[in-house]
């Protein structure tokens, strides 16, 4: 059972369904993977590893029993540990939360576990999520497995969930998106990332970074994939508002083979992208446009709104001024243990003026209104994920813009998006983002099961012989 750790979640499902293998041996074969791995890679704050196991012999006593069972059953996940659970440790990334143990277990981890899926454990971010490289000076940086030489950035905030599906320590992960948390560890550790609508999967029990923003997506190595955990989060939380009008579907409708004839694509002009997309980015950018008209989309190059790109400035004052909200107790305090660019990002909120954050919220509503009346004749935006591939950790600025400038706008228009392999860089991966109208989920995922069956991109693994694997 040596290669079970190399299967999707969708080709493991199958599996068992099958009879080749049990959840155990999936457990198992993961389990002794992260043993082996995580020494070095560091994206693991706590393994399950002996409830997992128990929990995978529960799954397959139930598979025997021949009642039914939904796609998920006996399946491992992971989450970002700002998933709580009840009774288990949660730090969202922060030492100061080393031993906080929350009385509330997540909108998400209720549902995960509902649909039969066997927690692996909870994976390192970065503090209080806020940070796109994916450092973390006091919990430490996960290791990017594409280059087990250099530490390089894994991408952030969900920075342990990138690393351990990109290693295969887990078939799938849970992070969150702010800003690209989900989007840009997908485009530095070469996965198929999806940052939901807001207001789709209940954020209750979550800790929260920007309760404007904020939205909790999975990060996988296939569309379908993306799909299933999708079918299982999007569902009203009553004990999240934001969730009780959404339109209720079935995602995995989308990864069904089907044409894209007729969708139409619009290709930004590429001299509004800044100037520090590095050239290969910029030409997998525009492969994967030809790869879409080739399978029929209608792709047109079209202007954005001159302000589209300068949108990455009022995401980071929303984010600061509600974060300083959150953690305003405490985030002044020299005496925690609080890394200092984190902190320095959340008190940046101290120093706006009165009736600032306001405005800024005033105003992406009206700019929310102006990018859907400009979106009404397309049916996704394709962009750049991240302008580069991951940097080494000792080269991080922790002040530059450049990991999240082109994942942000979204979650300030309210769009969804979804982020996707799509090339290569002196070996490390680079990628792509769909980006759709709210709600318009299957239309991305639609569209990325077409790229993906087009393209072997997502069949790609980082070498990790030298760790005995």
């Amino acid at each position: 059972m040596s290669d079970l750790h190399d299967l999707t979640l969708s080709e493991l499902a199958e599996g068992l369904d099958a009879g080749r293998f049990s959840s155990r041996d999936i457990v198992d074969a993961l389990v002794a993977r992260i043993d082996k791995a995580d020494g070095k890679l560091h994206a693991f704050t706590e393994v399950y590893g002996k409830e997992a196991k128990a929990l995978a012999d529960a799954a397959d006593a139930a598979r025997r029993s021949g009642f039914p069972h939904g796609p998920l059953h006996g399946l491992p996940i992971a989450y970002k540990d700002l998933c709580d659970i009840a009774g288990r440790v949660g730090t969202g990334g922060s030492k100061m939360f080393a031993s906080r143990q929350p009385t509330e277990t997540s909108n998400t981890v209720e549902r995960l576990t509902a649909a039969g899926m066997i927690p692996l454990g909870k994976l390192h971010m970065v503090e209080f999520a806020f940070g796109a490289w994916g450092t973390n000076p006091l919990m430490g940086a996960p290791w990017n497995p594409w280059d087990l030489e250099t530490h390089r950035v894994p991408g952030g905030s969900s920075s342990g969930t990138g690393v351990a599906v990109a290693a295969r320590l887990a078939p799938a992960g849970i992070g969150s998106d702010t800003g690209g948390s989900v989007r840009v560890p997908s485009a530095f550790n070469g996965l198929v990332g999806l940052k939901v609508t807001f207001g789709r999967i209940g954020l209750s029990g979550t800790m929260l970074l920007s309760w404007t923003l904020d939205s909790i997506g999975p990060l996988a190595r296939s569309v379908e994939d993306c799909a299933l955990l999708l079918n299982a989060l999007a569902a009203p939380d009553p004990r999240d508002p934001t969730t009780l009008d959404q339109p209720l579907e079935d995602f995995t409708l989308a990864t069904r083979p089907a044409s894209i004839k007729g969708m139409r694509v619009a290709l930004p002009d590429a001299a509004q992208l800044p100037d520090f997309v590095k050239p290969d980015v910029a030409k997998a950018w525009q492969a994967a446009a030809r790869t879409f008209e080739t399978l029929g989309a209608t792709v047109e190059t079209a202007r954005l709104p001159d302000w589209y790109l300068d949108l990455a400035r009022p995401v980071g004052t929303i984010i600061a001024s509600e974060a300083y909200a959150l953690h305003r107790a405490y985030i002044g305090d020299m005496s925690k243990p609080i890394g200092p660019a984190v902190r320095a990002r959340i008190l940046a909120a101290k120093e706006l003026g009165p009736g600032a954050y306001a405005e800024e919220v005033r105003i992406m509503a009206e700019q929310r209104r102006a990018f859907a009346d400009w979106f009404r004749r397309f049916d996704a935006v394709l962009l750049p994920t991240v302008a580069v591939s991951a940097i080494p950790v000792a080269e991080v600025n922790e002040a530059s813009p450049v990991a999240a400038y082109l994942t942000r706008p979204a979650n300030y228009l309210g769009l969804c998006s979804l982020a996707m392999p799509s090339g290569w860089s002196n070996g490390l991966p680079i990628g792509i983002q769909i980006v759709g109208k709210p709600y318009a989920e299957r239309d991305v995922l639609r569209l990325g099961k077409a790229f993906q069956d087009a393209t072997d991109f997502h069949r790609r693994a980082p070498d990790l012989s030298a760790l005995g694997l």
